[in-house]
This record gives C-alpha cells, sequence and structure tokens, in this order.
C-alpha cells in the first residue's frame, strides 16, 4: 500500500499511485476510455491551465477563494502552462463526457502541485480541492470550450502565418518563371499558351485566400462562455467573478478574448469550431490540387512532361538505380486528405449536439487541434524542400508547346475558325508544327508568325500580334 494512496468520490474509493498529481476521477477515465493512445494536445493543455489561472485569479479577486490557495493554485497553473508534469495528462483524446475527465485530469493535476507548493503532501484535499477550490466557480461546460478555442487562436495565427510563407515563396517563383512560355492544358488535353509564372501565380493566389480567410476566422474564437458555467446561465458564478475571468483570461494569454453576449448560444451550439475547420479544409484543397499539378508537371524525367525539376531528396526505389520520387506532394496530398476526413467528423459531432450542450467536443477539439499543426507542419515544409528549390526545364515547356496544335487558336482571328481547323488537322496528319504548316501553306509570313507566337502576346487579353501583324486575314479562305 505504500505505492499508492486511497482516494475516494461519490462511486467508491480507489487506489492511485502515490507519486501521482493526477488522482481518482483521472483514474476512472482511464479505464474507461483506453481507446486510441492519442493524447490530449498538449496545446489544449496549456490553454487549460491558463483558463485555470485566470479563475483563481478571478476567485481571488471576488473574495472567493483566500490569497494562499488561490496564489499556490496560479503558482501551479503556470508551471503546467510551460510544459511541467505533461507525463501527468493521461486521458485519451476520444473520451465520452464532453471534456469532463479532461478538465478533473488538469483540475487533480493543479491541486496536488498546488498542496506540495503549500507543504501538504499528495492527495490531501483538505489543503486545496480540486473542485472546491481548483474548479470553483466553474463548469467543463464552460472552461474546457474556452480552453479549445485559446488552444485554437494560437494555432490558426501560426498556420496563417505559414500560409503568408508558402504565397511569398510561390510569388517569388511567379516572378522568376514569369518569361517561361508553355502549353496550357484544359482536362488533361492541350490547351492555350500560359507562362509557369501565370500557373505559379494562380498557386500564390489561391493560398493567399486561404491567409485572408483563416485570419479574419480566427475573430469568431475570441467570443467565450468562461463564467456561464454548465448550460450558459452562469449560475453558482458571480458576476464581478465573470468579468475578472474574462479580463485575467486576455492578460495570460495575450489575446483578444471578450465574453459572448449570448452564453448559452456558446455553450450549446459548435457550429464556430466547424466554421473554422471547413476554411482549413479548403485550404488542404488547394494543397492538394497544387500538390498534384506539380507532381505532373515534374512528371519524368525522361519519360513524362518533365517541364519543372523538384529538389531531389532521397533514393525513391529500392531495386530502380537512379530514380528518385517527387515525395513531398505525396506526403502534402495525403495530410490534405487526412485534413479532409478530419474535417468531416468534426461536421458531425458539431452536428450532434443536443439540447444544452455538445457532448462530443473532445472530438471536436482533438480534430480541429491535430489538422491546424498537420497543415502547418506540411505547408512548410512544401515551402522548404520543395516551392523553393524547385526549377524551370524552359527548353521542355517550349518543346511541349511548340509540338502542340493549339497554336492553331491564335491563328483563328486571322482566318477563321474553320480554316484554322483545317490547318491544325493538316499539321497532325503531315507531322509538322503549326508554325511550319502556316508559313508553309503561304497563310503566314515567317514575321507575322513570329510576332504572334510571342509570349507576351499569347498570355494576356486581346488578339495575338494585332499591333504588328498589318494584314488582316480575317474572313479569307
Amino acid at each position: 500500500m505504500g505505492d499508492f494512496r486511497i482516494e475516494r468520490d461519490l462511486l467508491g474509493e480507489m487506489q492511485v499511485p502515490a507519486g501521482s498529481y493526477y488522482g481518482i476521477h483521472t483514474r476512472r477515465a482511464l479505464r474507461n476510455f483506453p481507446v486510441s493512445s492519442f493524447p490530449v494536445p498538449h496545446e489544449l493543455i496549456v490553454a487549460l491551465a491558463e483558463v485555470k489561472e485566470a479563475c483563481a485569479v478571478a476567485n481571488m479577486r471576488a473574495g472567493l477563494l483566500d490569497l494562499k490557495r488561490g496564489e499556490a493554485i496560479v503558482a501551479a497553473a503556470k508551471e503546467v502552462a510551460g510544459g511541467a508534469l505533461a507525463d501527468q495528462f493521461m486521458v485519451d483524446a476520444l473520451q465520452g463526457g464532453a471534456g469532463t475527465s479532461t478538465n478533473m485530469n488538469v483540475n487533480e493535476v493543479l491541486a496536488n502541485r498546488a498542496i506540495e507548493i503549500l507543504g501538504g503532501k499528495k492527495g490531501d484535499y483538505g489543503i486545496v480541492s480540486p473542485l472546491g477550490h481548483v474548479n470553483l466557480s466553474q463548469s467543463t461546460n464552460d472552461v474546457y470550450p474556452t480552453a479549445v478555442k485559446v488552444a485554437a487562436i494560437r494555432l490558426v495565427i501560426a498556420l496563417s502565418e505559414t500560409i503568408a510563407g508558402l504565397q511569398g515563396a510561390l510569388q517569388k517563383k511567379e516572378q522568376e518563371f514569369a518569361g517561361i512560355l508553355k502549353l496550357g492544358r484544359t482536362e488533361m488535353q492541350d490547351a492555350v499558351p500560359i507562362t509557369l509564372g501565370q500557373e505559379f501565380g494562380a498557386f500564390a493566389e489561391a493560398f493567399a485566400r486561404d491567409r485572408w480567410r483563416l485570419f479574419k476566422v480566427e475573430e469568431r474564437l475570441r467570443q467565450v462562455n468562461l463564467g456561464g458555467t454548465a448550460v450558459g446561465t452562469g449560475l453558482n458564478a458571480k458576476r464581478e467573478y465573470i468579468y475578472a475571468a474574462i479580463d485575467a483570461l486576455q492578460d495570460i494569454t495575450g489575446l483578444g478574448i471578450a465574453r459572448a453576449e449570448n452564453m448559452v448560444d456558446v455553450t450549446q451550439n459548435a457550429d464556430v469550431f466547424a466554421e473554422v475547420s471547413g476554411l482549413v479544409k479548403a485550404a488542404a484543397v488547394n494543397l492538394a490540387k497544387v500538390s498534384s499539378d506539380m507532381r505532373l508537371m515534374s512528371m519524368g524525367p525522361r519519360g513524362g512532361l518533365a517541364e519543372i525539376r523538384l529538389p531531389a531528396l532521397q533514393e525513391g526505389s529500392s531495386i530502380m538505380p537512379d530514380k528518385v520520387n517527387p515525395v513531398i506532394t505525396e506526403m502534402a496530398t495525403s495530410v490534405a486528405f487526412q485534413v479532409m476526413s478530419l474535417d468531416h467528423a468534426i461536421t458531425l459531432a458539431a452536428a450532434s449536439g443536443q439540447l444544452e450542450l455538445n457532448a462530443f467536443l473532445p472530438l471536436i477539439a482533438f480534430n480541429l487541434l491535430t489538422e491546424l499543426k498537420l497543415l502547418a507542419n506540411a505547408l512548410s515544409i512544401f515551402r522548404t524542400h520543395l516551392v523553393e528549390g524547385v526549377e524551370a526545364d524552359e527548353r521542355r515547356c517550349r518543346r511541349w508547346l511548340e509540338e502542340s496544335l493549339c497554336l492553331a487558336t491564335a491563328l483563328a482571328p486571322y482566318i477563321g475558325h474553320e480554316k484554322a481547323g483545317e490547318l491544325s488537322k493538316a499539321a497532325r496528319e503531315e507531322g509538322k508544327t503549326i508554325r511550319e504548316a502556316a508559313v508553309e501553306k503561304g497563310l503566314f509570313p515567317e514575321e507575322e508568325i513570329e510576332a504572334i507566337f510571342q509570349a507576351r502576346e499569347l498570355t494576356r487579353p486581346g488578339i495575338a500580334g494585332s499591333k504588328k501583324v498589318k494584314k488582316n486575314k480575317e474572313g479569307q479562305t
């Protein structure tokens, strides 16, 4: 029995390891939820510790908690927020109870650490009680979602900054590749010309939208229900405590946290988390699309498009010498798909709240915080390991463009759509380029073809070469 202490709750008593900072409530949760081995995200534990610190400060200001206990709880909370006792937060992320087990885990760890600070022994809850002191004026139902929002705000800001870095890297490539004319493709078939810079510029613009959307949606997360207690009505929380708790949380986190005007609404409904996750998913969609495009454009190096060269990072085969695979694009796509799947689970969970509470907040919290971190990591690697080192193969780009028959489109305004189609068909049957066929058939002199087929002329609004081609062939047969 020396290695254990006995703790009691309304369900009975249980042995708890003598050296543990957690207590009986955590012990029961460990038995009830040996599900995934996924830990509660560290960011959420940090945020919960900060919320507990704010609540202790508010309880002291409201005269509900004596300074001796309150300051010990604050000191313990600061330690946990700084990363101490991380191994004591053991409850599975996929738990029932709307986050009660995690809240109680934090309450017990802070209480036992505060007891130590005051010179007592772990488990002597007469000195500091997990429920009577650490959880004073609170409910899981206001503390837990508030902490989720604090953690999410920080990760949303970090993700937005990561996207901004990727956007900047793509814009640099847009400038670098501005003069490289290549074949555009629609539905995987040859289309009209485009520059490689324009393609990278479009990639950058897509991520610019993601950055802006996430930057704005962070505001939605600032409205919290701290002080609303069980259902948002504030039962058992004094008014002066509620305002003091919000003020203290702002000071502790440095974030623009605000008390929700309707705390019943914020306690019941999880649509804000679904909204944020939806925008994270949108960024994942763009990552998957851009990754796929780069994977296609780098296909080769001899037997495919090979319009761009990706950085060679590792050998790609255990049997084929000198094979290098586009592993970063594949990693990025995998992460994008994972984020999409996590978002779907958040959607289902957010829609499944009932009456005054959503019981599935732990699933929402785990998936939202996980997808924010996953996507930020993937985007950062995508920038540093791929985008910043990507190179263009201008010769290859020019080759596919010249061999394509799409350039007939640029001649259509001069000779008509039908005539341009006949020219394309003839070039295909004779194994010639559009340029060669047009000159050989006497439709255009070499200098006019050259004027029409300039990169700037082919990739901007208007009729290519119209200012230089003096002879108007429109309607000629």
